[in-house]
């Protein structure tokens, strides 16, 4: 072949291949992006180290643009004798930055080494100026049965241990927050003898409980509220341990109640996916508000490996519903979740 007709097969083949690629391209899926733009209910949720995320049984505020994630702290490189709670921040509620260790403590009230401490949940008070974190505190046989206190005057600074006691008298283990649309900040807590779980409004520097809201009169723990809509739906789980089970709600147009009947939020069999119920985030956009259902996916032998069950919920009208969790994303201006059909790595 001379060279003329070489090159002339050469540029023929490669015109071909542009055209070839160019196809392949074209019939990629619309929704093919990168996954980490992606929530993937399950998955090992890496923050911006690449390191898993340890924010488990968590709650989370947002202030300004910013969220703040506040959990259990369950990292395998922590000194065995403290507990943690860990702070990560996101602008996105996709890609979390490690922000600290907001707590490191050694059996602040001398319950031995077995001591428990659960379920951190962060509120910002803004005529104090403080943030005030309450805490599940026991002791090994969960027989104490308290809240824990402490504060920090930023976000993700040291957070100093104050105090625990039983808020309105009352025994209390699992322990939710809500903040209303109006400001107004509330702690959800069960109570094992009374064989439901409380509503109660904080005082106001947040350092104690107040009064009594409403009892919900479920035996249930995982206690988690949003407000939508004029309804309040308040979710729960029973109480089974590590072990998941079909978690339930109840609605009323006033924290106060009364409730109605509580019904399942997902298919039973399902035990609401593998998942317990620990918050409901509201997220207010331009174009619409959207519901998360934060869950935690225990792994009882491994508790840092424990994963999180994120998933937009179903609700209006007195209805709440968990769809099946598969990969999905949010955008946070507009309020818009979409869900996105599973794509490789």
């Amino acid at each position: 072949m001379n060279s003329a007709k070489f090159f002339i097969a050469r540029t023929f083949a490669l015109v071909q291949t542009i055209f070839l690629l160019a196809a392949l391209g074209a019939a990629q899926p619309a929704f093919a992006q990168k996954p980490s733009d992606l929530i993937r209910p399950g998955d090992r949720w890496l923050d911006n180290r690449g390191i898993q995320i340890q924010a488990h049984g968590g709650g989370i505020i947002h202030l300004g643009k910013t969220w703040y994630w506040f959990g259990e702290g369950r990292s395998q490189t922590n000194d065995p004798q403290k507990k943690y709670v860990a702070c990560y921040s996101s602008n996105d509620l996709v890609h979390w930055t490690f922000r600290n260790q907001v707590l490191a403590i050694a059996d602040p009230e001398n319950l031995g080494a077995r001591f428990v401490l659960e379920r951190p949940k962060v509120f910002y008070n803004a005529h104090t100026k403080k943030f005030v974190m309450y805490m599940h505190l026991d002791n090994s046989s969960y027989k104490l049965a308290r809240v824990a206190v402490a504060v920090s005057s930023k976000v993700d600074g040291t957070y100093t241990y104050v105090n625990s006691f039983r808020p309105l008298g009352l025994e209390s283990r699992d322990i939710g927050q809500f903040i209303d649309d109006d400001g107004s900040a509330y702690l959800i807590f069960e109570s094992r003898p009374t064989h439901g779980f409380y509503i109660a409004k904080l005082s106001g520097d947040y350092m104690s409980v107040e009064k009594q809201m409403s009892f919900v009169n479920a035996p249930l723990e995982g206690g988690a509220i949003v407000h939508l809509n004029g309804l309040y739906y308040a979710l729960g789980s029973h109480l089974t341990g590590w072990r998941a089970n079909p978690n339930v709600y109840a609605t009323a147009s006033s924290l106060s109640g009364p409730w109605s009947e509580m019904q399942n939020i997902a298919p039973p069999e399902t035990n609401t996916y593998d998942s317990q119920s620990s918050m409901l985030i509201k997220v207010a956009g331009s174009k619409t508000t959207s519901v998360i259902y934060v869950g935690d996916r225990w792994t009882p032998s491994a508790l840092w490996d424990s994963r999180y069950i994120w998933m937009p919920v179903e609700i209006g009208d007195g209805k709440l519903s968990l769809p099946q969790p598969q990969p999905w994303k949010i955008d946070v201006r507009t309020g818009v979740t979409t869900i996105v059909p599973d794509v490789k790595p």
